[in-house]
């Protein structure tokens, strides 16, 4: 069966449904990695990807926009970076299936009792929320915000890129031998 479309999944509505141990069948989870790049390095600039209006965002398109993020910066900043995903999806979608066609009368129930069937998992997000941070150099700001951009492009909402700089901890200068 195909996928339906996002706009049925995009408003924030009903109650949160988290309890994998009730349903049986549940996809795994879309999202390959949370952390991409160079994890060993302090960058001084975080560039920060948040939504405009509350949403829930399927994992497969938070997987699309980190997807487009990271072909961007490997290009431009191949050890520049370091990407991180802010958001794990644990809203469950179901959906009730329906048959259609010819014959579709005498087999269905409609909506009798329909809870349906798990097909998904999808990330609540309210107004404000950070859904992918990059953390990068000053010389890689405008990659990282351009990648950035391009992602959020794949999300169901509109967002807004900001840009912070942190305060790094400065190296403690190594102590003096104590005198003897």
């Amino acid at each position: 069966m195909t996928r339906k479309p996002a706009r049925m999944y995009r408003k924030v509505e009903g109650q949160v449904y988290t309890r994998q141990e009730y349903m049986g069948g549940i996809p795994n989870c879309r999202i390959a990695q949370f952390d991409i790049g160079n994890l060993k390095e302090e960058f001084p600039f975080a560039v920060t990807l948040g939504l405009d209006e509350a949403a829930q965002v399927r994992d497969i398109a938070l997987e699309a926009a980190r997807i487009s993020a990271v072909r961007v910066l490997e290009k431009q900043a191949p050890n520049g970076f370091h990407l991180k995903m802010r958001r794990y999806p644990h809203q469950i979608l179901r959906e009730h299936k329906m048959a259609t066609g010819a014959g579709a009368d005498r087999i269905s129930d409609g909506m009798r009792r329909a809870f349906g069937k798990p097909v998904g998992h999808a990330v609540r997000a309210q107004i404000g929320e950070e859904l992918i941070t990059v953390y990068t150099s000053a010389e890689h700001l405008q990659d990282a915000k351009e990648a950035l951009r391009k992602a959020s492009h794949k999300l169901p909402s509109p967002s807004r890129v900001s840009v912070t700089r942190r305060e790094l901890p400065t190296p403690a200068a190594p102590a003096a031998a104590p005198a003897r």
